[in-house]
């Protein structure tokens, strides 16, 4: 097995850990203060990688220019936009229709991908991604009352609109962060996902200062109150988002988006072992998408 899938899949795994401390913490110091925790409390985990790596492994720092600069910026902004949108989301009725499009974010990266970074996707992947994400779709909408045309008569509505810009979003952010880790040209592509993690969450730490200090001044006292879970969160976030951009220095962005669908599993493991959860039709069939599609995008 290549070397980007196993970080791929130990990646996906540790983002679900991630997510489900911070739904704890966000019942405990809000939605904004979650989001910080990732970011501020993950800042020190990210730098001790990198130290590790080039104090340790002795592998040199690559040099920084206005390219990678750029590139972060970029990814940076749009991963915070997407977040914006999934927690806007959840103000509507119906938000897991916009959730299930939402998670159209492969689809969406192979075509920046092209965009911005002319990296062809063979029809095959392309077919690959389209059978995992209609699984991921499946399972968003499993539990709810929609009928079986819900995604498509569902169309025109706002929450689909909004589930698109974050699938959007996130595609822009994975090309971006791909981009500025291929710019910085070397040492390998574990100094070089290093680097681009240190770069894109100290810019994102600081935006979410400047946001809290503007606008929710109290959130601090909570954050720090809360300091025991959020730095399980900074841990685990912070080697999640290591696995991500070391993968996708060895691979477009968008085959390691369709393979990291797997943390749907682990999700629905999690909700079945644990929780001991019936589970219906559709998130069977949903699973059984997820699977066949990441088979055959392995396959060829």
């Amino acid at each position: 097995m290549e070397t980007w899938v196993v970080i791929t899949v130990a990646a996906a795994f540790l983002q679900n850990i991630r997510s489900t401390l911070q739904k704890y913490l966000k019942s405990h110091i809000g939605t904004t203060g979650a989001t910080f925790v990732r970011f501020g409390y993950g800042l020190p985990f990210a730098f001790g990688f990198l130290a590790i790596l080039h104090y340790g492994l002795g592998y040199s720092l690559p040099a920084f220019h206005w390219t990678f600069a750029g590139w972060i910026v970029l990814a940076a902004l749009a991963q915070i936009f997407a977040q914006a949108l999934l927690i806007h989301l959840f103000s509507y009725r119906n938000f897991a229709v916009g959730t299930a499009y939402s998670r159209t974010e492969p689809a969406q990266a192979a075509l920046f991908g092209l965009i911005f970074l002319s990296e062809t996707v063979p029809w095959v992947v392309l077919m690959a991604i389209a059978i995992s994400v209609a699984g991921v779709m499946l399972i968003s909408v499993a539990r709810t009352e929609l009928n079986r045309t819900a995604l498509v008569s569902s169309l025109a509505s706002r929450t689909v609109a909004i589930g698109l810009c974050a699938g959007t979003f996130f595609g822009i952010a994975a090309v971006g962060y791909r981009g500025a880790s291929l710019s910085l040209g070397g040492p390998n592509f574990l100094m070089q996902g290093g680097v681009t993690l240190c770069a894109a969450i100290t810019f994102q730490t600081i935006v979410m200062l400047v946001f809290i200090a503007l606008r929710e001044p109290g959130e601090f006292r909570r954050i720090a109150a809360a300091w025991k879970p959020a730095l399980a969160v900074g841990f685990v976030g912070a080697s999640a988002s290591f696995g991500w951009f070391t993968a996708m220095t060895l691979e477009k962005a968008a085959v390691v988006k369709a393979v990291a669908q797997i943390e749907m599993l682990f999700t629905f493991a999690s909700t079945v072992f644990i929780f001991k959860e019936r589970i219906n039709r559709l998130e069977v069939a949903g699973c059984l998408a997820i699977v066949a599609g990441i088979l055959l995008l392995l396959v060829f």
